[in-house]
């Protein structure tokens, strides 16, 4: 090459290594994205809206019930496979219905407890004793000793005039979380929850979210009034699935001043076992209605025992089932059809021994009235219809 030729080539060379640094120095670097977004408009502005009526609400009910609202702790006694006593608790939650430290919550989260601990909304907390149980409306009425100021009641409403679509506010210790607010509507009225125990007449459905640990709590209605307890949910992973149940507060008045005053709940004892008649059934057995209650055992001394009625006498074979027929058939009681046994329980919750009632019943063909004041028992621990 000739050196001419090299001396073009590196001034060629260093011109356009010239004019590229140039180029790169002044070519614009592009912002980071998070530069970009701190400086749009819609993210650096602050909006001048005030909260909504139905904010306002919740803030309200949580900051003046909220104290009305209390831990449950529960330790129960259990022995491992080397028969060592381990202690297990468990958590719910409760409501503060007096100035006497009384709290209700439900019986599961109580039962078979060696020792319970109720924590105030302060972090203070004293040992409870059960001062009443309803294990049929899943209920329980605990007792603390501690200062009257301490304690914020929470005023009992009516679940009375309540209605599908009403907002519903639930206050409780989800999975331990104290004072979780969760807000819904009321989902359906009337339910029939059947537990271990019994079946739960005019439950609550509601679909504010309600976890374990919520049990015991309130739904509240935006006046602020307790309406009824949590006591379970439909959930197949043991979460929360957007129905969940509560007894109704009706109730709970209903049973207070039994169990404050007996430690149970005064029932009557009906005292019969029967069977809900079916038009097939009725026409195999030639009976003269195809509804009502086929009565097939009277307990002596019950309350059907003094209205007269009379169980089955014959034990027959009937398809794949045994039944005892020749017994009276209940068809009503205070004026309402029974047509089975549920209908009987669900018609006797209202009912208080020594309260008069209308029975109704077939003996062959022959339709018989009566009346009678219904008996009660003196035992808390089992049901007797």
């Amino acid at each position: 090459m000739k050196r001419t030729d090299f001396w073009k080539l590196v001034l060629t060379s260093s011109l356009l290594s010239t004019a590229l640094v140039v180029f790169l120095t002044r070519w614009p670097v592009p912002e980071p994205a998070h530069a970009g977004l701190a400086k749009t408009p819609s993210q650096t502005r602050t909006f001048d809206t005030a909260r909504t009526r139905d904010e306002d609400i919740n803030i309200r009910i949580y900051d003046e019930l909220g104290p009305g609202v209390v831990n449950v702790t529960s330790t129960t006694l259990e022995r491992n496979f080397w028969f060592d006593v381990i202690p297990r608790r468990g958590v719910g939650s409760g409501v503060v219905i007096d100035r006497k430290g009384r709290i209700v919550t439900n019986f599961h989260v109580v039962q078979e407890a060696s020792r319970i601990e109720v924590t105030l909304y302060d972090k203070s907390s004293y040992e409870a004793k059960v001062l009443g149980t309803d294990r049929f409306n899943d209920l329980v009425i605990l007792e603390i000793d501690c200062p009257a100021e301490k304690l914020h009641p929470i005023k009992l409403g009516s679940s009375d005039n309540l209605k599908v679509g009403q907002k519903v506010l639930a206050i409780g210790n989800p999975f331990g979380f104290e004072h979780t607010l969760t807000t819904g509507i009321i989902s359906s009225l009337g339910r029939s929850l059947r537990t271990d125990s019994g079946v739960i007449e005019n439950v609550i459905q509601s679909d504010a979210a309600i976890n374990p640990g919520n049990s015991g709590g309130p739904p509240l209605n935006t006046q602020g009034e307790l309406i009824g307890i949590n006591t379970a949910i439909y959930s197949r992973s043991g979460e929360s699935a957007g129905i969940g149940f509560a007894v109704p507060v009706n109730m709970l008045r209903r049973i207070v001043p039994d169990l404050v005053s007996f430690g149970y709940v005064r029932r009557p004892w009906f005292g019969v076992q029967g069977r809900a008649l079916t038009p097939r059934l009725a026409s195999a057995l030639n009976l003269p209605v195809q509804e009502g209650l086929l009565i097939e055992r009277v307990e002596e001394g019950s309350s059907s025992d003094q209205a007269g009625l009379r169980g089955g006498r014959r034990r027959v074979l009937l398809g794949n089932f045994f039944l005892i027929i020749g017994g009276d058939i209940l068809v009503s009681l205070d004026g309402r059809p029974i047509g089975s046994h549920d209908d009987l329980v669900r018609l006797l919750a209202d009912k208080r021994p020594g309260d008069r009632i209308g029975v109704s019943f077939y003996r062959g063909d022959r339709r018989i009235e009566t009346a009678i004041e219904l008996v009660g028992y003196e035992r808390s621990g089992a049901r007797r219809i």
